[in-house]
C-alpha cells in the first residue's frame, strides 16, 4: 500500500501504524515511540498475529504493521505476515524484532515483509523505516543487509539481463506490473514473465524477497 505524494504546502496525512508484539510493556513502549514520531500515529495494538488479523478484519486500516517475529503461543510474525500480505490492498509489514538469524530474515522476507529492523535501532531509524515502508520501499537494517549480502556472495552473484534489472529496479520503486508495462511500453504479461525469470535467478518467490536479494547483490540501488 503506497501513499500519495502531497503537494507542497498541503497537510500531510499521518502514516497509520498497527503494533504487533506479545509483550504488553514492549507494546506500550513502541506506542509511546510511535506517537512521538512526526506524521505517524498508532491506530491499534495486537498481542499476536491472529489478533492483528482480527483487527484488520474488523476494520482497522493501518498503512504499516510493525510486526514482532516470535510471539509465545500465539500466531508468529512470519505466518501473520504471509496472511496479511495476501489480503486485498494489504498494509506494508515492517518486522521489528531481536532475531537476526538467516532463517528468520529469509522467512520474513519470503512471507512478504517490506522491511526488517532490529529492536536496538534508534527511534529516528524506525521513523524513517515506517515512512519508507508506507511508500512501498524495502527497508533493511545494516546487519540484516549484511547477512543477505553474505548469502548472495556465497552463492555467486545472479546474472540478470538488462531488462530484468530494469524491471527489478522499478519493482523496488513500488511500481505495480501495470505501471511497469506502461513505463517500458511492454505488455503486462511480459512483465510477469520477466518477474518469473527474476525470481528463479534470485531464488525467491515474492516481490519483497526479490528486492532484498537485488539490493544485497548490488544489482539495484536503494530508492
Amino acid at each position: 500500500m503506497s501513499r500519495p505524494a502531497y503537494p507542497e504546502g498541503a497537510a500531510r496525512e499521518a502514516v497509520r501504524v498497527l503494533i504487533v508484539d506479545d509483550h504488553p510493556v514492549v507494546r506500550r513502549g513502541l506506542r509511546a515511540m510511535v506517537d512521538e514520531l512526526p506524521d505517524v500515529e498508532a491506530v491499534g495494538e495486537a498481542g499476536d498475529g491472529a489478533e492483528a488479523l482480527r483487527l484488520l478484519d474488523a476494520g482497522t486500516r493501518p498503512d504499516v504493521v510493525l510486526m514482532d517475529l516470535q510471539m509465545g503461543a500465539g500466531m508468529h510474525g512470519v505466518e501473520a505476515t504471509r496472511r496479511i500480505t495476501a489480503l486485498p490492498d494489504p498494509p506494508a509489514v515492517l518486522i521489528l524484532t531481536t532475531y537476526s538469524t538467516d532463517a528468520d530474515i529469509l522467512a520474513a522476507v519470503e512471507a512478504g515483509a517490506t522491511g526488517y529492523l532490529l529492536k536496538d535501532a534508534p527511534p529516528e531509524d524506525v521513523a524513517a523505516a515506517v515512512q519508507a515502508a508506507a511508500r512501498g520501499e524495502t527497508v533493511l537494517a545494516p546487519p540484516v543487509a549484511a547477512r543477505l549480502l553474505g548469502r548472495v556472495r556465497a552463492g555467486g552473484r545472479p546474472a540478470l539481463t538488462q531488462r530484468e534489472t530494469e524491471i527489478l529496479g522499478l519493482v523496488a520503486e513500488g511500481l505495480a506490473n501495470k505501471q511497469i508495462s506502461r513505463r517500458l511500453f511492454i505488455s503486462e504479461a511480459t512483465v510477469k514473465t520477466h518477474l518469473v525469470h527474476i525470481y528463479g535467478k534470485l531464488g525467491v518467490d515474492s516481490r519483497t524477497a526479490a528486492i532484498a536479494a537485488g539490493l544485497a547483490a548490488g544489482l539495484i540501488r536503494a530508492v
